[in-house]
């Protein structure tokens, strides 16, 4: 049986970007309640050559967007990376979400054989569909997520598994 390729992508963009932000709630309070500038955790790494949690953030909700757009054949809509507030990082990741959501199955399933190129690091990547969703855009797309989580977990935050990845819908 053929893989529902919506059914692989939009209900796992929309169960982990929702815990995402509950996060960075849990972030926003924890630095009011040790007295010290939410923004510090922003810039916050877990390594001295890795990027910041911004950045993991903005990467996690680019990854979904730009999936699920990739995979229904349509441009991504392109967001600019200015976020430097942990409000405007939660509204990043609610736009996404309703970007998301506005994919229908209908647009995605059957894509599996789609022929799916872009740019990336001055090179042009191309995958089948498939290929695209399991092979490259799923673990990139936890990547971003889990680093964000170990960058706020790594800060002191009191959070936990059910906290990274809560029960699906």
């Amino acid at each position: 049986m053929p893989i529902s390729m919506y059914r692989a992508s939009a209900p796992i963009f929309l169960q982990m970007l929702p815990a995402m932000s509950a996060n960075l709630d849990k972030a926003q309070a924890y630095a009011v309640a040790k007295k010290f500038d939410p923004s510090v955790l922003l810039q916050s790494r877990l390594y001295p050559d890795m990027l910041p949690l911004s950045r993991q953030v903005q990467l996690a909700c680019d990854f979904a967007k730009n999936t699920m757009a990739r995979l229904a054949g349509v441009d991504p809509v392109k967001i600019e990376d200015t976020e430097t507030t942990i409000d405007q990082l939660k509204a990043r990741i609610g736009r996404t979400i309703g970007l998301v959501k506005e994919f229908k199955p209908s647009q995605i399933d059957g894509s599996e054989e789609r022929d799916i190129s872009f740019p990336l690091g001055g090179q042009t990547r191309q995958f089948k569909g498939e290929n695209y969703l399991v092979g490259f855009a799923l673990p990139n797309f936890f990547f971003h997520v889990t680093t964000a989580y170990a960058i706020l977990r790594h800060n002191g935050l009191e959070i936990g598994k059910g906290d990274y990845m809560p029960a699906p819908d």
